[in-house]
């Protein structure tokens, strides 16, 4: 009988920390958002990319989360723009306007892949008012080599606007992202 106690108070609480593990970076009404607004559209229905942009760069923000089974797949840091500091606060600015070097908030769908000056990278469409230059400011998810695959302290470096991840991790959203028959939506947020 102790031995089922156990178990149960393992599995509970791993499931507790799982959740604990998406609380942390995106809440159950941001899914569900997501959720309703994927419904009748043609885009992946059972993942998605999140990102906080509330969390401190130097930690996880970034999840590659599974729609169907409420999960994380993945967990990452991911930069922002360079124009989104605002010097002496922790504070961030959105823009959708080109040169600004801001990050855009709203949901993007994740398109075509190219091969470009960071290697491979994906190209987004922006689908809100937010984020609808983000073609025309070539705002894509790609790797670069100053982003840290461990959380820190420290902030992560800063992009002229494009979601970075280390090549450790955007090789792991590649491989989601690459065998996704329909295009994955990311939703950034603040």
């Amino acid at each position: 009988m102790k031995f089922l106690v156990y178990i149960f108070v393992f599995f509970t609480s791993f499931n507790f920390i799982k959740a604990q593990d998406r609380q942390n970076v995106v809440s159950k009404e941001k899914i569900t958002e997501l959720k309703n607004y994927l419904k009748n559209k043609n885009y992946n229905q059972d993942l998605a990319i999140f990102i906080n942009f509330k969390i401190h760069s130097g930690k996880y923000r970034y999840l590659v989360y599974d729609l169907k089974n409420d999960k994380v797949l993945q967990k990452a840091i991911v930069s922002h723009g360079s124009g989104s500091v605002i010097p002496n606060s922790d504070k961030l600015r959105f823009s959708n306007t080109e040169n600004s070097y801001r990050s855009s908030l709203g949901k993007y769908e994740i398109q075509e892949s190219y091969e470009g000056k960071f290697g491979k990278s994906y190209r987004m469409k922006g689908l809100n008012s937010t984020n609808s230059n983000a073609r025309q400011r070539a705002i894509v998810l790609h790797s670069y080599d100053c982003i840290s695959d461990q959380e820190s302290s420290q902030s992560a470096c800063l992009s002229l606007g494009c979601p970075m991840l280390s090549k450790k991790a955007f090789k792991e959203t590649a491989k989601f992202l690459d065998s996704s028959k329909k295009p994955v939506i990311l939703y950034a947020f603040y």
